[in-house]
């Protein structure tokens, strides 16, 4: 994609934890300069490798509370006692710049996305088998037993709700699912554009 192929969109990218979104989300980064990350705004603590601004917006409670009251997200949400949200600042900014701009979000939030932003493209990743997403939960090392447990059941539920999206695709393999959904991308950045 060149700047003269498409407008600015937004992206919607779902999927369970542990399903590789993230690893998608870089791989598609590194494909297209035109594709850009939105950094979500969230209240959960930073883990070792995340970066203010880059990974998230880690803020107050408060902070973020005020946010909500103030108008200032497309979408937030309340999951695992933490707030998550999108801010339009972000997503506004990379759409005026002609960007496709991906959002990697839980499924509450994108169900919000979906039902405010009927044109945005939503995608649901989809793990090979809930053994598999087991077994990548573990072999991440982060969570502990309760955790993983609870990251099962939330899966579960969050692919009974994958008919919502417009597209489903199934990691099974990492460069074909990369390569399925820039295809995807494109299609539908070259489709905005001819509206």
């Amino acid at each position: 994609m060149n700047s003269t192929d498409a407008k600015g969109v937004m992206v919607v990218l779902s999927g369970p934890s542990g399903c590789g979104k993230d690893t998608v989300l870089n791989r598609l980064l590194e494909m297209d300069s035109r594709i850009k990350p939105s950094v979500s705004a969230t209240t959960r603590k930073p883990r070792c490798d995340e970066i203010e601004g880059f990974s998230y917006y880690f803020l107050t409670k408060d902070v973020f509370e005020q946010k909500i009251e103030d108008g200032e997200f497309i979408e937030y949400v309340q999951y695992d006692n933490n707030y998550y949200g999108t801010l339009k600042t972000e997503v506004e900014r990379e759409i005026r710049a002609g960007n496709v701009i991906v959002l990697v979000i839980e499924v509450k939030g994108a169900a919000n996305i979906i039902s405010k932003y009927p044109d945005a493209l939503s995608i649901f990743l989809m793990p090979p088998s809930t053994t598999i997403l087991e077994e990548r939960l573990r072999n991440r090392g982060t969570d502990d037993e309760n955790t993983i447990k609870k990251r099962l059941a939330i899966a579960a539920d969050e692919m009974e709700k994958s008919r919502i999206y417009k597209h489903v695709v199934v990691n099974d393999d990492l460069d074909k699912a990369v390569r399925t959904i820039y295809d995807i991308i494109k299609v539908y950045a070259s489709a905005s554009q001819t509206e």
